[in-house]
C-alpha cells in the first residue's frame, strides 16, 4: 500500500507520457495533411501556378512521405 502512494506520481507520469506517445504516433501516421498537400500540388500544376519542375520535385517528395509512414503502419501491425 506504501509503494502504491509513493509510486503514485510516478505512474500518473508514465501514463501522460504513453498519451502523449500515442497521440504523436497517430499524427505521424496520419497521411491526410500529405494527401491534401498532393491534392493542392496537382491543382497548382493544372492552374499554371507552378512549373512542371516544381511539381516534380513536390510530388516525389510527397509521394515518398506517403510511402514513410505506409511503411511505418506496416511495421506497428
Amino acid at each position: 500500500m506504501i509503494d502504491d502512494v509513493l509510486l503514485f506520481p510516478a505512474r500518473g507520469l508514465i501514463f501522460v507520457f504513453n498519451e502523449l506517445a500515442k497521440k504523436a504516433r497517430e499524427e505521424l501516421l496520419d497521411d491526410g495533411a500529405v494527401k491534401h498537400e498532393l491534392r493542392e500540388t496537382y491543382m497548382l500544376l493544372e492552374t499554371g501556378r507552378i512549373s512542371e519542375q516544381e511539381f516534380d520535385r513536390r510530388e516525389r517528395r510527397l509521394v515518398r512521405r506517403l510511402e514513410e509512414i505506409d511503411r511505418m503502419r506496416a511495421e506497428t501491425r
